[in-house]
């Protein structure tokens, strides 16, 4: 049996720009990609922590050190420029998987740079 789990988690990032017309995604500067793990085109959960609007959709790169987190297309308008938000994405893990499993969660500061990295400890128990 699988179980899903917190895979790595980006921590009030602030949305930088948000353009209606646009096919869809949200943009992530490459730093914070490759801090927390996540991938181009990876499915994320949004959660805007102003207004509680929770989104999905997937991840395109933004320019390495550019602070970009870029909301596009319908999502665009569950969230504004300035928005803080949580961008989670997740896993599917084997009992044994989940037992060493350890998030990474990336704070992001005012400018979206990294401020601080942690990593979750596993579960006490599967």
């Amino acid at each position: 049996m699988l179980r899903e789990a917190l895979f790595a988690k980006i921590h009030c990032a602030v949305v930088t720009e948000c353009k209606v017309e646009y096919t869809g995604s949200i943009v992530i500067d490459q730093d914070l990609l490759d801090a927390s793990g996540m991938v181009v085109n990876e499915k994320v959960l949004v959660g805007d922590c102003e207004n509680g609007n929770r989104f999905e959709t997937y991840i395109i790169a933004g320019e390495r050190g550019s602070g970009a987190i870029a909301i596009n297309g319908a999502a665009a308008k569950l969230s504004d420029v300035g928005h803080r938000v949580i961008i989670l994405a997740f896993c599917q893990l084997t009992p044994e998987e989940m037992a060493g499993h350890r998030p990474r969660v990336i704070v992001c500061d005012e400018k979206n740079r990294i401020a601080q990295t942690i990593l979750y400890d596993p579960p006490a128990k599967v």
